[in-house]
């Protein structure tokens, strides 16, 4: 299978340092590794709508719901690029997430056993200086590829602040050029976050 990789990207600015800092990891895949991006800000998801006890869920067919589900099940890789806010993911990132407790259970998109088996990443960029402060965004993606049955990449951390700043964070950008070529283990629960 080709790989293809989408990244979501989540934050409320664009071209953000988030966004800055996922774009320079791209930037080193091979040329045959398909890329898609998709702006929640341009394809906003509605509110999550747990229904599991009242109806039926239905596959979309049209509207961001629809390209965002077809695009996730496309993936290989599945990049969520969303800035630290809250020393968690941003509220249209964990709108995104959310929507997968519908996707398990739409009938015909089988979205567990598709997505068992690849990969998972996250890049952020924060203001903090100490990548610990990140860990509750980073127990959220390793928790969710864990249930998945997927690989877990781990979060590629920058510091930024103002607008452009990641792009002087020299050991964000080193480790960008290797990010995507690790090959990553499957996720484990719990995620601890380490210790002091």
């Amino acid at each position: 299978m080709t790989r293809r990789f989408l990244f979501v990207l989540g934050s409320s600015r664009s071209d953000g340092n988030t966004e800055l800092l996922a774009r320079a990891a791209a930037e080193q895949l091979p040329d045959d590794v398909e890329q898609e991006w998709i702006d929640l800000g341009e394809h906003p998801l509605p509110d999550f709508e747990d229904l599991r006890h009242d109806s039926d869920h239905v596959r979309p067919t049209e509207g961001s719901t629809a390209l965002l589900l077809d695009a996730t099940l496309a993936a290989t890789d599945l990049v969520i690029v969303s800035p630290l806010y809250w020393y968690a993911v941003s509220a249209p990132t964990k709108r995104y997430l959310d929507h997968w407790s519908g996707w398990l259970r739409t009938p015909g998109v089988a979205f567990k056993a598709t997505m068992t088996g690849r990969t998972l990443w996250g890049v952020t960029a924060q203001a903090h200086t100490q990548h610990e402060v990140a860990g509750p965004l980073i127990g959220t993606l390793n928790n969710s590829a864990a249930y998945l049955g997927m690989r877990f990449g781990g979060v590629l951390l920058g510091n930024g602040s103002k607008p452009g700043d990641v792009l002087h964070d020299t050991e964000a950008l080193a480790r960008a050029k290797t990010f995507f070529a690790q090959d990553p283990p499957f996720a484990r629960f719990p995620y601890e976050s380490p210790r002091q």
